[in-house]
């Protein structure tokens, strides 16, 4: 641990924090709009952004892009939260086995991204997320609304609306996510804001996963370390 220094990913639709307090992080998420958390020196603040930017200043030279991480064969157009995650999973997952990295980040994209145990960048594949796919079909039909509650209804065909949207968009996430991973080759990692969500489903499936939430920011941290 780096004592007093904190990170933000600056998401599309929100603020990713952690804050170093009583030698460890606390991992939190706040509106795009939300004032700078107290005892966070933006000075000495690490962020990077795939969203637009906040509404408080940040310093450029405590900026982390895309080309800064070391990994094989990462394009410098990956969006940075993808190339961080690969690095953490890398750090971070037990691999004696030296399967292929399989990284589902559950935001407002749906990125699922593939990389070598010696850490080289496969590829991946870009779909809405969980989130985006409920407004967007709010926003394109004239009786659809997005549903007020997530849990994954238990019938496969359904009366009520609302439970049809969420079964149908659910579906939708979970197998392209189960379509895409290989048990015998990968091992599956989930991430992200809907992550929690989209693993409890994926396990019901007999589908075994690590979910670890703040993937990325610990990423941030890795590589800050690192780079000391």
């Amino acid at each position: 641990m780096v004592a007093d220094i904190n990170f933000l990913l600056v998401g599309n639709s929100r603020l990713h924090w952690a804050n170093y307090f009583q030698n460890q992080y606390k991992f939190f998420h706040t509106p795009k709009d939300y004032k700078v958390p107290k005892n966070i020196n933006l000075n000495s603040l690490i962020w990077a952004a795939v969203g637009q930017s906040p509404i408080f200043l940040l310093e450029k030279e405590n900026e982390i892009k895309t080309n800064d991480i070391k990994l094989s064969n990462l394009p410098d157009y990956f969006g940075i939260d993808r190339a961080l995650a690969c690095l953490a999973a890398l750090n971070i997952i037990d691999n004696p086995l030296k399967k292929d990295l399989l990284i589902v980040d559950c935001g407002t994209i749906l990125s699922l991204t593939k990389l070598t145990a010696n850490g080289s960048i496969i590829g991946g594949q870009l779909a809405p997320g969980f989130l985006t796919q409920l407004k967007s079909m709010e926003h394109f039909t004239k009786n659809l609304k997005v549903p007020q509650k997530y849990a994954m209804p238990a019938e496969d065909f359904l009366i009520n609306t609302e439970d049809a949207i969420l079964k149908g968009v659910l579906n939708s996430i979970t197998g392209m996510i189960d379509f895409s991973f290989n048990p015998g080759k990968d091992i599956l990692i989930t991430c992200g804001g809907d992550s929690e969500l989209i693993t409890s489903i994926l396990i019901t499936k007999n589908i075994k996963i690590i979910n670890l939430p703040n993937l990325v920011m610990e990423g941030m941290i890795i590589h800050f370390q690192s780079s000391k």
